[in-house]
């Protein structure tokens, strides 16, 4: 892939300017650094601009190709990093629900954003007490939520375009619209989130259990 490519390949990806950027920023504020499993990213590298050590999984073959151009992907990186020192990424070329050959407990924040339920999957990656940074577009803070493996610990709102975690009133949070027993069956069969009283951008979960 040429570097143009890859840079259109990102601006596409960023066209909301620095949005996950700004996700990535909150969830930091909680995160007891890195490293971070990213799967499902595609070719969302803005994990990296925030957090020094980043894996990523996907099955797309442009990603593949896209992370590729290892060069291309530095230089862009190193332009819009937040942090001194050098940066460590790595891109896995897979089904996230596969063996990924990495360590159980090796990664203090595990991202989560429209591709599924990664909290199940790849939960075992990451440490009792770290993160998961999820969204409810595919259910998967609805499928979270009904884990005992984890607690939330906070929520992500977005104002003015910025984003901010919040760790006030969590009992107010994941209350669904309707009265209805939410459980894995009915969050896989509809492979979408529960409509909930309230509606935060994203959800941060603590493992508090193997």
């Amino acid at each position: 892939m040429t570097k143009q490519t890859t840079d259109r390949l990102w601006a596409k990806q960023n066209r909301r300017l620095g949005a996950r950027e700004s996700l990535f920023s909150a969830a930091a504020e909680l995160v007891e650094g890195g490293p971070v499993l990213y799967p499902g990213s595609y070719v969302d590298i803005a994990a990296s601009f925030v957090f020094s050590d980043v894996t990523c999984v996907d099955s797309d073959a442009r990603a593949g190709r896209f992370f590729a151009d290892r060069s291309g992907v530095e230089q862009i990186v190193s332009a819009n990093k937040r942090y001194d020192g050098p940066s460590r990424f790595a891109f896995i070329h897979a089904d996230y629900t596969s063996d990924l050959k990495l360590a159980e407990g090796g990664f203090n924040l595990l991202v989560s954003l429209y591709a599924g339920f990664i909290s199940r999957a790849c939960k075992r990656y990451l440490r009792i007490g770290g993160l998961l940074l999820a969204n409810n577009s595919h259910g998967d803070a609805s499928m979270a939520s009904i884990d005992p493996q984890f607690d939330l610990a906070a929520v992500v709102n977005r104002r003015g375009g910025t984003y901010r975690p919040s760790t006030r009133d969590l009992d107010k949070y994941l209350v669904p619209k309707n009265e209805q027993q939410v459980t894995r069956e009915l969050l896989e069969r509809t492979n979408r989130g529960i409509g909930y009283t309230r509606s935060p951008a994203a959800y941060l979960f603590r493992r508090v259990a193997v």
